[in-house]
């Protein structure tokens, strides 16, 4: 029987599927997102690809799966009814926040603190108090938490709860308990504990992410469980795993026990993705950018590492978990052009998102959207578009782009070339954020261009950032969910341990790492992953003494007597590339401990490309382009990838059509095919 692995992305607009064949021949599909059920995509995608890969859901052995449910619901605002318990007296630290503000000089700032999660009336403060040692103060008061969660249950319709006690950190002692008795009396209400979400002190952080968690629980508990039973419908048995915000795969069981873990699975399945791309290329350096219908995600690599974020954020919210470092941009194919109060012409972050989509989808869009730009710029076949599945509408976009052209005095050509150079800018200054910023030179870097816009506008981006090499996959548009098959399966747990670096005593140190060692295998275990397959990192969290945000440095296994001296040498080494100074003879202190646990899946072993004879077989047709260069149409060659000749250098102008996505070879720029089936794209 066949071995058959099938991992899926649900995008805004299409939903990826991949299908990798014994781990050599790769298929792919792409179907329209369902949004209104989003597991009937799903079912559909998967029946698809099957067919069309002569197979039955028999030989499936392996299902993966990334999701935005969870992003979605807290964007949308649509998760569960939520109450929060905390301890008596810190009712408000979800309300009450940080001092930090997104725009500190507006007078009439809205507040920035997640209210909506859990407004004051379902806010609870509950009788009980732990000391600062983790020593109880007061016992929780249980009768008083009994008739506080009924009159939320009843009056509040509270459907999911999150428990917020004062130091549970340190000891989880009443938040279990608080589990115990709710699970005893209200048996269908979904709870969230801190001290498992995140036990690590910060109270206002610890809450919001508490409260997320429990917001979006009941509704991808329940996605989960019609996917999980969607598939066994179809006949399909293989153990489902899910993509978390790190970058790596769990059980679906795992996951649903901390759901909000994955917020960012699908951006996280791109960047793996790009990250094994790089590598097939020899590249170890590479910036991705994903660009997709709604948004651009860019994330950087070096040295064959994604970058990892420990404080990210959703909207103005605080998200303290640890994820892929992916910046974000509301630019993608969807985006519309509009024309603002003072005449001038403005592209995004409003997007037409599947339905209705741009113009040229023929489904009711009326506002020119930068796919339709590339339309009527001659970049995009309307009769091959996401692999001829759909029939695109060029006059529909022309018309569309002429009567805006027409209020701003330009033709329907300078219109969209415009389009282009303003979403370019802003994706560019995305690129600038995840680079720059963090004190990395671009020019170092491959661009990897993936989703199905990406190779759109990945030689402008380049051109426009000095950086020499961009990379397009064999399946860009894919991409995310072919991530998917190369991420690893891995689980993070982290402990505070508040010490000064010449008070660490390793007896202390080694036992907070044997605790997380035990969780991780403990989870390991539920993966079906076997003990010798397993790896584990150790990292700890450090910072001056005085400092309110710590740096990530790597800790030896097992612990040395060298262990504090270099770890205070890596933090300050640290401290100067990410900041730029460090400070001599300041005092060190240690605040969170970490460990990481791996268990590394095979990489496929894809064919190699089999290419064509000549470019002049893959020369599909000759059609005219417009290009800045020129300030016109020009005639440009067009090529099926499928058929491209290895090593063949394509001078541009040129575009190259795949089942997924679309190339633009700009003027002047050198695309060739190397030997992993890549195409590179040299600038001059």
């Amino acid at each position: 029987m066949k071995n058959i692995q099938i991992a899926i992305d649900i995008g805004g607009t299409f939903t990826d599927i991949v299908c990798l064949e014994d781990g050599t021949k790769l298929s792919i599909a792409k179907v329209p997102t369902t949004p209104q059920e989003l597991v009937r995509g799903v079912r559909e995608g998967v029946e698809k690809i099957l067919a069309d890969a002569g197979h039955g859901p028999e030989a499936v052995s392996r299902f993966i799966h990334s999701t935005t449910i969870a992003t979605n619901s807290i964007l949308e605002e649509k998760g569960a009814v939520t109450g929060i318990l905390a301890t008596q007296g810190f009712e408000d630290a979800l309300e009450i926040g940080r001092q930090k503000r997104s725009d500190m000089y507006n007078m009439f700032l809205d507040a920035e603190t997640p209210i909506f999660l859990a407004p004051r009336r379902r806010r609870i403060g509950i009788p009980e108090r732990l000391g600062a040692e983790g020593n109880v103060l007061i016992p929780l008061d249980e009768e008083a938490l009994l008739r506080a969660v009924e009159g939320l249950v009843v009056q509040q319709g509270v459907q999911s709860l999150a428990v917020c006690y004062l130091f549970s950190f340190l000891n989880p002692v009443h938040e279990l308990r608080t589990r115990e008795l709710l699970a005893r009396h209200f048996p269908r209400l979904f709870v969230s504990l801190s001290s498992e979400i995140d036990p690590v002190f910060r109270e206002y952080e610890r809450m919001t992410l508490t409260a997320f968690d429990a917001y979006v629980r009941p509704r991808v508990a329940d996605y989960m469980a019609r996917l999980s039973d969607g598939l066994k419908d179809m006949g399909i048995s293989a153990h489902l795993q899910v993509m978390q915000s790190r970058g790596g795969l769990t059980s679906v069981n795992t996951a649903t026990e901390k759901p909000v873990t994955m917020l960012l699975s699908g951006p996280a399945a791109g960047v793996i993705g790009g990250r094994f791309t790089g590598a097939q290329s020899g590249l170890k350096n590479v910036i991705t950018v994903d660009i997709g219908g709604t948004s651009c995600d860019v994330a950087l690599v070096q040295e064959g590492k994604a970058l990892i974020s420990r404080e990210g954020r959703i909207r103005h919210y605080p998200l303290r978990i640890s994820m892929v470092d992916v910046s974000t941009v509301g630019a993608g194919g969807g985006s519309l052009a509009q024309i603002d109060a003072s005449g001038g012409l403005r592209v995004g972050p409003e997007s037409a998102g599947a339905e209705p989509g741009p113009v040229c989808y023929g489904r009711g869009g009326t506002v020119p959207a930068v796919t339709d730009a590339s339309m009527v710029l001659g970049y995009l076949n309307p009769g091959f578009f996401a692999g001829g599945q759909m029939s695109l509408d060029a006059a529909a976009s022309r018309k569309a782009m002429e009567a805006m052209g027409q209020e701003l005095g330009l033709s329907a050509a300078a219109l969209a070339s415009g389009m282009h150079r303003i979403i370019n800018e802003r994706m560019s200054d995305e690129i600038r954020l995840v680079s720059v910023r963090r004190g990395y030179d671009p020019r170092q870097f491959a661009l990897v261009a993936l989703g199905g816009a990406g190779p759109v506008h990945a030689g402008r981006l380049a051109a426009m950032l000095s950086i020499p090499t961009v990379v397009v996959p064999a399946a860009p548009g894919v991409l995310a969910a072919f991530g998917l098959l190369v991420s690893d399966i891995e689980h993070e747990h982290t402990r505070t341990y508040a010490e000064r670096a010449e008070h660490v005593e390793l007896a202390d140190m080694e036992a907070v790492f044997a605790e997380l060692d035990g969780l991780g295998r403990e989870k390991m275990a539920r993966d079906q992953v076997a003990p010798a397959d397993i790896r584990v990192s150790r990292y700890g969290d450090l910072r001056y003494v005085g400092q309110s945000y710590e740096l990530e440095v790597a800790l030896p296994d097992p612990l040395d007597g060298d262990t504090v001296s270099r770890a205070v040498a890596d933090f300050t080494r640290t401290h100067e590339r990410v900041y730029g100074h460090a400070r001599e003879g300041i005092p060190v202190e240690f605040v969170n401990l970490r460990t990481v646990h791996v268990a590394h899946q095979p990489d496929p072993r894809l064919e190699p490309p089999k290419g064509g004879g000549s470019l002049a077989q893959a020369r599909k047709e000759t059609r005219p382009a417009y290009f800045d260069e020129a300030g016109d149409y020009q005639d440009t060659p067009v090529y099926d990838r499928v058929l491209l000749p290895a090593q063949e250098p394509i001078t541009g102008p040129a575009i190259i059509e795949q089942q997924d996505t679309t190339t633009v070879v700009y003027p002047g720029q050198v695309c060739r095919v190397d030997a992993a089936g890549n195409m590179l794209i040299t600038l001059p």
